[in-house]
């Protein structure tokens, strides 16, 4: 498992170049935290399905609760970058 991410720093999205990070925080409620478990859960079964031709999606597509946070990307490590 990898983790990568990048600051809020303003820039825009063709300037943004994601760095590989040590640790992440996540400073969520229970209910918040039993969401993204099932987002992580319903990920995995999608690549265990899909296999390759599922590349990644974003907790708030899935969620609308989450629209307006952080971005939050499960990307498929079989897939090429």
């Amino acid at each position: 498992m990898k983790i990568h991410g990048y600051a809020d720093e303003g820039l825009d999205i063709e300037e943004i170049v994601p760095a590989e990070l040590a640790e992440i925080t996540l400073i969520a409620t229970p209910e918040e935290l039993r969401r993204i478990a099932q987002f992580l859960e319903n990920c995995a079964s999608r690549i265990e399905t899909c296999g390759k031709s599922w590349e990644h999606e974003h907790l708030s597509d899935k969620d609308r609760y989450f629209t307006g946070a952080p971005h939050f990307v499960v990307f498929n490590p079989e897939c090429d970058q």
